[in-house]
């Protein structure tokens, strides 16, 4: 029987700080998910089978655009700071071109119902932000980490320094 060698921590690994995406992830999934299912029961009762499309459309540019970013924290908490600023910056605008690609494409389009699509979006979006302040308030991240620990962050400006 092999065992897989534990991999050594990279500059920048955080455990506690990919757990606090993680979460923030996760909870934003379930909230789309709730906030779908619930969009489109209210939709249909209120603008029928448009209502339902309203809601489903609304949960998927708002799992797009509050998941984007989350996701992006995560799979850069292990770089750099400014890797990683770039990155969200990056996705942040990325995302932003797809939302109004996808409204612009939507806007001539009857199938659905608007006012449902926006307070879906609307809910889900601000609710999200609730809940990414949520795993950040909750999360455990230590100020300092021990030395040794291999969890520092590297410093490209620092020309003293060689990484």
């Amino acid at each position: 029987m092999t065992t897989t060698p534990e991999p050594t921590p990279r500059p920048g690994d955080s455990p506690e700080a990919a757990a606090v995406f993680r979460r923030a992830l996760r909870d934003m999934v379930v909230l789309v998910v709730g906030v779908a299912v619930l969009g489109s029961l209210v939709g249909y009762l209120v603008a029928g089978l448009p209502g339902v499309w309203g809601a489903l459309i609304g949960a998927g540019i708002a799992l797009v655009f509050s998941g984007a970013t989350t996701l992006s924290m995560l799979k850069t908490s292990g770089t750099a700071p400014g890797t990683m600023m770039a990155v969200i910056m990056g996705t942040w605008l990325g995302k932003l071109a797809v939302v109004i690609v996808l409204l612009a494409v939507l806007r001539g389009m009857d199938f659905y119902d608007r006012y449902v699509l926006a307070v879906v979006v609307a809910v889900a979006v601000i609710g999200s932000a609730l809940l990414d302040y949520r795993a950040v308030a909750r999360g455990r991240v230590p100020y300092v980490t021990p030395a040794g620990s291999g969890t520092e962050v590297p410093n490209t400006d620092d020309p003293d320094r060689t990484i």
